[in-house]
């Protein structure tokens, strides 16, 4: 069912839900959250189809705004509001209002949203293209518990990802990190399989393509390892090949449908990585409400850092480099020394104090006075090495760490 409001308001827009409703026979509400679209008219048709394809597993209530940007200068004065309502088969299995701004209530766009938001129930605001750069501060942004962008419609993608990692907010994410999720996948599952240490990575995909970088952010900032940023003609991302110690692991997908996973000493396997509509992105996304920590790891990795190794911090020249189970050992094997010293000076303390009770009952003090100050020194140059040996037990470690 649909209908169409001009020059209406919020209320009108809300009675109109409710008529429609009783109108098909479904006047109770049965949507999990509410989806935000703001776009422009170029762009509304295919994020309204995306919307109502994952309205499929989540039942929604879709608000698109639409800013509608008068040429002539004395339009831009006069503020319109039309709605058009869509329920029923209209609008998959939610409701979906399509709203149009005209004039000055276009940059109140949040007061409008605001009365026709589910009760109780979370909002997700997505931006399909013109994404603001702090989507929190935005005023339709701060309105949602998430908030989608897609760095791959922009013009400079890479630029963009540098400027979402200034502005993070927990509950920001990208459409660009979840057409990589199957990638990731695919990737953690392959190391699982072998006891290798990886020595280096190379992702290998196209120029301008987001999603690249943000795979190469993550695996850097997971594997502490190099990675080498190469490219290819595409589509997407073409490749990802993993140096480790027992050979050579290589993710290849040429045609942008089929990839094979090559493990050495495995035969190679056909895995099924396609590249997915957005639909299926919007739905991923929608699956999960709390804030994507992973991604805000990898985002604020830096592209800069990728490129340049110079902006990695650097590591103590002189410092041994020795893996963890080493340094370990080396801790314990400092302490157990250390302990061992210490046990030693305080049995001679113990003889020491003995021997002088003795020869003070016995001796004269004059004959008893000088053997506690012998006894006395051997305890304390114990002690100093026993010192000693553990300093230098606890600085080897500490070097070892620095320069991992």
């Amino acid at each position: 069912m649909k209908t169409a409001l001009t020059d209406t308001t919020a209320s009108k827009i809300n009675k109109s839900l409710v008529q429609a409703r009783r109108a098909i026979g479904t006047p109770a509400v049965g949507m999990v959250l509410t989806l935000v679209i703001v776009t422009d008219e170029e762009n509304a048709y295919d994020a309204l189809k995306s919307a109502g394809d994952a309205s499929r597993e989540h039942p929604s209530r879709t608000l698109v705004v639409i800013k509608r940007v008068s040429r002539p200068h004395r339009g831009r004065t006069q503020s319109r509001l039309d709605a058009e309502v869509l329920v029923g088969a209209d609008a998959g299995t939610g409701e979906t209002v399509v709203l149009r701004l005209y004039g000055e209530v276009a940059d109140h766009a949040q007061s409008v949203v605001l009365p026709l938001l589910l009760p109780d129930a979370p909002v997700v605001v997505w931006w399909p293209v013109d994404a603001p750069l702090d989507p929190a501060g935005d005023p339709l942004g701060a309105l949602g518990q998430r908030r989608v962008t897609d760095t791959y419609a922009c013009e400079q993608p890479v630029r963009e990802l540098a400027a979402r990692a200034d502005s993070y907010t927990p509950g920001d994410t990208d459409l660009s990190w979840t057409r990589i999720t199957p990638w990731r996948s695919m990737l953690a599952a392959a190391l699982d399989q072998v006891a290798c240490e990886v020595q280096g990575v190379e992702v290998e995909g196209e120029e301008s393509n987001p999603s690249c970088e943000l795979l190469a952010m993550w695996l850097a900032d997971r594997l502490d390892v190099p990675v080498k940023r190469s490219l290819s003609a595409g589509p997407g991302l073409t490749a990802v090949r993993l140096t480790t110690d027992c050979g050579p692991i290589v993710l290849d997908r040429a045609d942008g449908s089929l990839a094979t996973l090559s493990i050495q000493g495995q035969p190679g396997r056909a895995v099924a990585l396609k590249r997915r509509a957005t639909s299926e992105l919007i739905a991923e996304e929608l699956r999960r409400l709390d804030p994507d920590d992973t991604y805000a790891s990898a985002l604020r990795y830096g592209v800069e850092r990728l490129r340049n190794p110079a902006h990695r911090p650097a590591a103590d020249p002189g410092a041994p480099k020795a893996p963890s189970g080493e340094r370990l050992t080396a801790v314990s094997r400092g302490l157990t020394e250390a302990s061992s010293t210490l046990d030693d000076v305080s049995r001679e303390l113990d003889e020491a104090s003995g021997d002088s009770g003795k020869q003070s009952a016995g001796e004269s003090p004059a004959k008893g006075a000088g053997a506690p100050g012998a006894g006395s020194a051997a305890p304390g140059e114990a002690a100093a090495e026993g010192s000693r040996a553990a300093a230098a037990a606890a600085q080897a470690p500490v070097k070892g760490a620095a320069a991992t």
